[in-house]
């Protein structure tokens, strides 16, 4: 069978473990062929540094995408995370349409808010640009907050019920999708995971890991780049997530123990032998 091939939609933080330097190694280990497109380029993620640096690269994708349309390429997976700008959302889909596989599959994770706010860079009508995003997508894969920004409902915090869980992810698949996998889901205070729905089927799944103390940068794109890789590779939606949910909860536990210094990420890295092996990879 030919190599899948993904292309993986991001900025680049040169340190930090998030977003691109996530996305390539993670899709990598699990056999999928991982190309980026990087939207702008950041010494150090923004979290818990400063005086970093940040370079935009909006003006490059288009030269980019005509080069690749001229070899004639065309991905299985288009896997996107932080857009900086409506331009960028607007060029990404474009993108979507120029060198996705007709039968390919668009992941959509909506990258711009957390703890129930919106990223501070981003004005108050970014999530309706994100939502038109995620309507072209086959997948979206956001937190509570990013969920119900696009869907102007206002947020509260967990623990949350089965019915609201189950209504949030119906409105969101409305939005376009087949399936939806909302993260930072839980039921009590002593456990978090995500919920996950695949609107054809109408099943509803989820998966939890015990909570840990502390806030982990790039947790997000860890787990959703996992589910990508899962679901490239064959897996099924309740798989997935659960992989998703033990591997990031793991890099976690890992770095937890040793103490580090978690603005510089967790330690992913040595989870690799345990996914491949639950992956059946």
């Amino acid at each position: 069978m030919q190599q899948k091939r993904v292309l993986a939609i991001h900025d680049i933080s040169c340190v930090g473990k998030c977003s691109l330097t996530v996305a390539l190694p993670i899709i990598s280990a699990t056999g999928i062929e991982c190309s980026g497109m990087p939207t702008a380029v950041l010494s150090t993620h923004t979290g818990g540094f400063t005086g970093f640096t940040y370079r935009d690269l909006t003006e490059d994708m288009v030269p980019i995408t005509d080069h690749w349309v001229s070899l004639g390429l065309k991905f299985e997976g288009i896997y996107t995370g932080f857009l900086g700008s409506f331009e960028q959302i607007d060029l990404v889909c474009d993108i979507i349409d120029r060198i996705g596989k007709d039968d390919g599959l668009v992941f959509v994770d909506p990258v711009m808010a957390d703890n129930g706010m919106l990223y501070k860079i981003f004005p108050d009508t970014f999530p309706q640009g994100m939502k038109k995003l995620c309507s072209k997508a086959d997948v979206i894969l956001p937190n509570i907050t990013e969920a119900v920004l696009m869907l102007g409902e206002e947020y509260h915090d967990g623990p949350y019920t089965e019915e609201y869980i189950s209504g949030l992810l119906k409105r969101l698949a409305a939005l376009g999708p087949k399936k939806v996998v909302l993260t930072g889901v839980n039921f009590d205070e002593k456990s978090l995971g995500a919920a996950a729905y695949d609107a054809e089927s109408g099943e509803i799944v989820y998966a939890f890991s015990e909570r840990i103390p502390g806030y982990y940068h790039g947790t997000g794109d860890i787990f959703s780049s996992v589910v990508v890789s899962c679901i490239m590779n064959g897996l099924s939606l309740k798989e997935s997530i659960e992989n998703a949910v033990d591997f990031t909860y793991n890099s976690i536990l890992r770095t937890y123990k040793a103490g580090s210094d978690v603005k510089y990420g967790v330690n992913f890295e040595e989870g690799f032998p345990k996914l491949l092996k639950d992956m059946g990879l």
